[in-house]
């Protein structure tokens, strides 16, 4: 680093929820590049910089009828600004780009420590990227945060996922012209290029699937045979998640969920005070009839789990919940038409077993009451070969390609 460069840099760091700036900061030689084209990198510093930061994304996607707007307060938490218990094991940094004071870009730069235990690696990730289409204005980002990430030793890094696999994640790489579904990503179709002329590479795809009501239909038939063998077991109950114990019921799914998934490409298992913080959030947006488990004497095997499409009403509250926003989306969440099936898991030993075919077998009555007319399924890894082939096998429509991207440090 050049001696210009160490006089105007300063280190920046968050943990939990507290950002610690002392001044703003560029990265090592890239200081001129970055004056030179009059835009400024430097970390999140105040409230007004935060507001900046999230309300980038209006300006992003102005015209953009697709784009979802994110909920403002639950971003802030997921950005470390709240007290969210992802960063009970995590470090990040926001970064602003800005060229003659207009905010033209954003980046957030994460260490997750559990991801870096359970894989033995040095790995920084980043998300909640949003950008013009300028490779300026990127390249001043992602050297901005690939220096922070080498200043804490870490020697790669991966994204975009908001915080991790278990949020929001990928970059979509094609099927601009519909708007996303609940929880998934949306970007601008040049993103892709500004990430790979960062030196970003694929890591793995992600894909969604989708399916209407009378493939519901074909598919529950066709699988007839395994759904009455398994429900002629005797040790072996189908139900769905009781609405009494809510919490407790999705803390459960949540457990099903860490342990079928571990093993599985980038899993990072979520903590007890993540789980307990997610299934809080989640139980206000269930719909019980929605969910099942598998469970054998009394312990759960297997979980379905699907959420409404709550996008089909966000994309009217303009990222806000509060005072109205939450009454909105439940009086209204009897007109949305489409569900996400989120999760089907099966925990080890019992992944060959059929039970896939029982547990969507309990979706087709209350689709039907609900007036669900299509379902998506995501997202599914490339790599799990056994659920493609499934999906494909079945004459599932594959709709929509998210990219993670990786690059050494």
């Amino acid at each position: 680093m050049s001696s210009e460069t160490e006089k105007i840099m300063s280190m920046t760091q968050c943990t939990g929820s507290h950002q610690n700036i002392e001044a703003p900061w560029y990265p090592d030689e890239y200081g001129t590049r970055l004056m030179s084209n009059r835009v400024v990198v430097r970390p999140v510093a105040s409230w007004r910089d935060r507001r900046r930061f999230q309300r980038l994304p209006w300006s992003i996607y102005d015209g953009d009828h697709n784009w979802v707007p994110p909920v403002l307060a639950q971003e802030r938490e997921l950005l470390g600004w709240g007290h969210h218990p992802f960063f009970d094991n995590a470090e990040i940094v926001t970064l602003l780009a800005e060229r003659e004071g207009r905010a033209v870009g954003r980046l957030a730069v994460f260490i997750n420590r559990v991801h870096n235990h359970k894989y033995n690696e040095q790995r920084g990730f980043f998300g909640f990227f949003e950008c013009i289409d300028d490779a300026a204005v990127a390249g001043g980002l992602f050297e901005a945060g690939q220096d922070w990430l080498r200043q804490r030793g870490m020697t790669a890094w991966r994204g975009p996922v908001n915080p991790s696999l278990n949020y929001t994640c990928g970059l979509l790489i094609d099927a601009f012209d519909c708007p996303p579904c609940f929880l998934m990503t949306y970007n601008r179709p040049y993103y892709a290029a500004l990430l790979e002329t960062c030196g970003f590479a694929k890591a793995q795809d992600l894909y969604a699937y989708e399916m209407d009501m009378n493939m519901l239909r074909v598919l529950v038939e066709r699988y007839k045979p395994a759904v009455l063998a398994a429900l002629n077991r005797p040790d072996m109950v189908i139900r769905p998640i009781n609405s009494a114990k809510l919490q407790q019921e999705i803390e459960t799914y949540l457990d099903v969920y860490n342990r079928s998934l571990d093993g599985t490409w980038g899993f990072t298992p979520l903590q007890p005070r993540e789980a307990r913080h997610i299934a809080s959030e989640l139980k206000h947006l269930i719909v019980p009839q929605f969910t099942a488990f598998a469970e054998i004497d009394g312990q759960p095997i297997g979980a379905f789990f699907a959420l409404l499409d709550y996008n089909q009403i966000l994309a009217k509250l303009n990222g806000r919940l509060f005072p109205f926003g939450i009454v909105r989306l439940m009086t209204g969440r009897r007109k949305i038409t489409t569900a996400r099936a989120m999760a089907m898991t099966m925990v080890p030993g019992y992944q060959n077993a059929g039970l896939s075919a029982v547990l969507i077998d309990n979706l087709t009555r209350p689709a039907k009451k609900w007036n669900i007319q299509r379902w998506e399924l995501s997202w599914i890894l490339e790599s799990n070969n056994r659920s493609l082939g499934s999906l494909e096998r079945v004459g599932m429509k594959r709709t929509k390609t998210y990219r993670i991207y990786d690059k050494a440090l």
